[in-house]
């Protein structure tokens, strides 16, 4: 699935994703793990952590955080994003996307 992020650069980054399946089912996440990463293009070699946590394993949610300090220290601008989820060693690339940091007055 493909989709945007904006994030507010120095202020806490919080979104709910609700994985599905090809027919619109929430997939159940019971034993997986989630990760995601962004980068300023697929060929960067450094990358921000997005902290990924399933908080609804039922339904398919995975929450995306970073902290006021994580996302201060984020240079304004587009990056690119991907989620995995890894279960019995395998991963899959559920959710990617842009992300847009969207540069802060304030500090």
């Amino acid at each position: 699935a493909f989709s945007e992020l904006v994030i507010e650069q120095g202020a806490t980054f919080n979104t709910t994703l609700n994985v599905q399946d090809t027919v619109g089912l929430a997939i159940n996440l019971y034993a997986y793990t989630a990760e995601s990463q962004m980068r300023k293009s697929y060929y960067s070699s450094s990358s921000s952590n997005i902290t990924s946590t399933i908080t609804g394993t039922a339904n398919g949610e995975i929450t995306l955080f970073m902290t006021a300090a994580n996302t201060a220290s984020l240079t304004a601008g587009r990056y690119v994003y991907d989620v995995l989820l890894t279960n019995n060693n395998s991963t899959t690339r559920v959710v990617e996307g842009m992300a847009l940091v969207r540069e802060g007055v304030t500090r």
